[in-house]
């Protein structure tokens, strides 16, 4: 019989032991690399990942504590308790799972170190219900000292671990400490634990199991657990790929146009970038291309969305093969941005003349063919600009003016041309701010009875004054409107404005507004129309809207149908600046105009022109066989005023009668006072501005 301690574990496999190793290491980057997906995810993809992630833990310290064990050579007879050994099994997976619950339950604070020393203590657990399981046939002693170590090295350590990888601040080298630590608590718990574990053989006979069984069942363990692990693993490299893979496909949805395949606004402005640094370096000559199709519009009205579809991927193919080396973008709509590098100017000319020439070409799709072409315009770097965003404006500043010019060839920018065209886009800027900033206002000029001299109505015009340059006048502003998709706003906001002035009046005035072509081809324009009356309280026999005859002509059909609608709610409708534009007979006859309006043109010199006087008699005679009410245009004197009562004109309007002004005092005046001549006996002939 010995009377000393012997120690349980004098010898080792070394094969086991590196198998023991190797699935701590493999097992903790599992379980690392599966947190991070935890701590990505919520709801049912947060459980799963929670779930799996213990897996792979409880795996992980149960076959390194199994693996170690039996890799020591026994001098005692020793055999596993099965069911204790399954549940230390338990025990690692269920502490596992608690601990990472805690930690991802709030990224900061106290909750990952707490997180992380639960799974320290689950590492502990799962260690001594393991050795619990190793029965050997010997007296056991602790060394309890060891115990504690051990039971703190295991949570300190774990807890280090969770913490750094719920880190904010560490974020690059986070899974490489984490893993590390992760790794040094379960290593460092076991051996620790083993250490305090001292045996007094009782006798020395064989062992239960044999050592070959023993390696057997180590090998075994190992396997299986670096199987679980492995899963585990590639549980997370098949996530990575399938959300690298998402990722790309996104970048690639955000980068690239959808339609034509090519690269969009944003992807194109960070290549613009990259190469002109690459060619301020070099000393080379950059081009950029802007390229507005012709006539796309046209196509998808007439054969639709599909073919237009079919156009833009034929021309974007045409550009690309017409550029090579070049990168061509698709911003939006049928505009199109290309770069090219070029040795010099000349170069830059041949290369835009054969893309000119290449989306010129017929156009033959399976349903139609069509000649397109493009406004293309082109700046130069450096020589134009050094800069990405001045570089591409001037291109399109250019392509702008090719288009106002209806020029077939290719336009460079030209600063002293483009400038006048890029201060046009500033004011339209600024005009689009105008109506939120009080800068626009309303004025009325009165309409009078030519008869009575009584007042019947007031027309709405709009004024702009701009805080630095002063009043704009509408000659200036309001094409600049309708050229930059502003006129239907503006219209919305003066029918807006002066119905509810006109409602706040003492008189029943009528007002009259002018309705732009853009206005009349909107098919809520009479349920706008409706709700501006009903929300002011303005009854709609004192609203006249007004509208030349070539905002009617644009499309037909469908402006008379909308004008029959307004006209059914009572609002009156006016032809304005009659006697120019189409005058079409026929548009008076379909439709029953309550007021026709005779331009200032023929009215400057009905006093002393007898053509004059005959093209004003013969448009009163037709009002009058029509039973439509005239009102003559710009009366600026007294002379003009007298001819038109002699030949029986209904209505007036012009400055001899009161200049456009904004509105006060009830904004009417129920008697006319004519206006009285200058000192040299003249009106002023100032324009009185055209129609908002």
């Amino acid at each position: 019989m010995y009377d000393v301690i012997m120690c349980l574990t004098t010898e080792h496999n070394p094969w086991l032991v590196v198998l023991a190793t190797l699935i701590c290491c493999v097992g903790g980057t599992a379980v690392t690399q599966n947190f991070e997906r935890v701590q990505r995810t919520t709801g049912i993809q947060r459980a799963g990942w929670t779930f799996l992630t213990a897996i792979a833990a409880g795996a992980t310290v149960w076959c390194t504590h199994f693996v170690a064990m039996i890799a020591y050579e026994p001098v005692v007879p020793v055999h596993l308790s099965p069911v204790l050994t399954l549940v230390s099994l338990i025990v690692a997976i269920v502490g596992a799972s608690l601990g990472l619950v805690i930690s991802t339950w709030r990224a900061t604070g106290a909750y990952p170190l707490l997180g992380g020393a639960t799974v320290g203590a689950a590492v502990a657990a799962m260690h001594y219900t393991g050795m619990a399981a190793y029965r050997v046939d010997g007296i056991v002693q602790w060394r309890w000292s060891l115990v504690t170590a051990s039971v703190l090295l295991g949570v300190t350590l774990a807890a280090a671990a969770f913490s750094v990888l719920c880190s904010t601040s560490i974020r690059r080298y986070r899974i490489s400490i984490g893993t590390g630590l992760f790794v040094a608590a379960v290593a460092s718990l076991h051996f620790t634990a083993m250490g305090a574990l001292r045996i007094a053989p009782v006798r020395l006979s064989d062992t239960l199991v044999s050592d070959e069984g023993m390696h057997a069942l180590g090998m075994a363990t190992g396997l299986v657990g670096l199987l679980v692990i492995c899963t585990a693993v590639a549980a997370a490299l098949i996530d990575r790929q399938s959300r690298s893979a998402a990722i790309q496909r996104l970048q690639r949805m955000a980068m690239t146009d959808a339609l034509t395949g090519l690269p969009n606004r944003l992807s194109f402005k960070a290549e613009l970038q990259t190469r002109l640094a690459a060619a301020g370096v070099a000393g080379t000559q950059l081009a950029v291309i802007a390229i507005d199709l012709d006539r796309f519009k046209e196509i998808n009205d007439l054969h639709g969305h599909k073919a237009g579809d079919d156009v833009l991927i034929e021309m974007a193919r045409r550009m690309r093969e017409a550029l090579p080396g070049g990168t061509v973008a698709r911003f939006g709509g049928d505009e199109f941005v290309a770069m090219m590098g070029v040795a010099n100017h000349k170069q830059a000319i041949d290369w835009v003349a054969r893309l000119n020439v290449s989306l010129r070409q017929p156009l033959i799709l399976p349903d139609f063919e069509a000649r397109m072409g493009a406004s293309i315009g082109v700046a130069m770097f450096p020589g134009d600009a050094d800069q990405a965003e001045d570089l591409t404006n001037n291109a399109d500043l250019a392509m702008y003016r090719a288009k106002r010019e209806k020029s077939p060839a290719p336009h460079f920018y030209d600063a002293l041309l483009d400038d006048v065209i890029r201060e046009r886009r500033e004011l339209a800027n600024e005009l689009r701010q105008a109506v939120d900033s009080e800068q626009l206002d309303v004025h009325y000029q009165v309409q009078a009875s030519v008869a009575s001299q009584e007042v019947i109505g007031y027309e709405a015009l709009l004024r702009w004054q701009h805080p630095q340059l002063g009043s704009i006048p509408p000659s200036e502003f309001i094409p600049l409107a309708e050229e930059h998709g502003l006129i239907v706003r503006l219209g919305e906001w003066v029918l807006w404005r002066a119905c509810g002035d006109a409602a706040s009046w003492s008189s029943s005035a009528r007002v009259a507004i002018n309705v732009s072509p853009l206005q009349l081809s909107q098919a809520d324009l009479p349920q706008l129309i409706a709700r501006v009356l009903a929300e002011t309280g303005l009854p709609a026999n004192r609203l006249e809207i007004e509208l030349t005859e070539s905002a009617i002509m644009s499309n037909r059909e469908r402006a008379l149908a909308v004008l029959r609608q307004i006209k059914a709610m009572g609002v009156g409708v006016a032809l304005d600046d009659f006697g120019t534009g189409y005058s079409s007979l026929e548009t008076l006859r379909v439709f029953p105009f309550d007021k026709i309006k005779l331009d200032r043109f023929f009215i400057s010199g009905v006093a002393e022109s007898a053509e004059s006087i005959a093209i004003v008699r013969a448009v009163l005679a037709l009002g009058k066989s029509l039973s439509i009410p005239v009102l003559a245009e710009g009366i600026e004197t007294r002379e003009q005023l007298e001819t038109l009562r002699r030949e029986g004109c209904d209505e007036a309007q012009g400055f001899l009668l009161g200049r456009p002004e904004p509105m006060r005092d009830g904004g009417t005046r129920r008697s006319l006072v004519i206006a009285e001549p200058s000192d040299t006996g003249e009106f002023d002939a100032e324009a009185a501005g055209s129609r908002a």
